[in-house]
């Protein structure tokens, strides 16, 4: 009895196993290439998330620079304060 639920056992695992490895090609099985969008689309949505991307970027630049003439601004405005104060002692 142990030999035949042994070998049963080991032939269940052996298919589950060959069974499995097919999965690889499950996603694409059944599909054509009129199912995919043409190669121009995702072409234009890549340069569209790009344009976007350089924007964002842009944005991001004007924006660090607005700050550093604010900082350079109230540097300016410390050092008048410090040399006033120096010439008041």
């Amino acid at each position: 009895m142990a030999k035949f639920l042994n070998r049963n056992i080991r032939t269940f695992l052996a298919t589950q196993f060959r069974m499995s490895s097919d999965q690889v090609d499950i996603p694409l099985k059944g599909y054509c290439m009129s199912d995919f969008p043409p190669y121009h689309l995702h072409r234009r949505k890549e340069q569209e998330q790009l344009a976007a991307l350089r924007r964002h970027h842009k944005e991001e630049i004007d924006h660090h620079q607005k700050e550093i003439e604010r900082l350079q601004q109230e540097i300016s405005r410390h050092e008048g304060k410090i040399r006033k104060l120096k010439q008041d002692d």
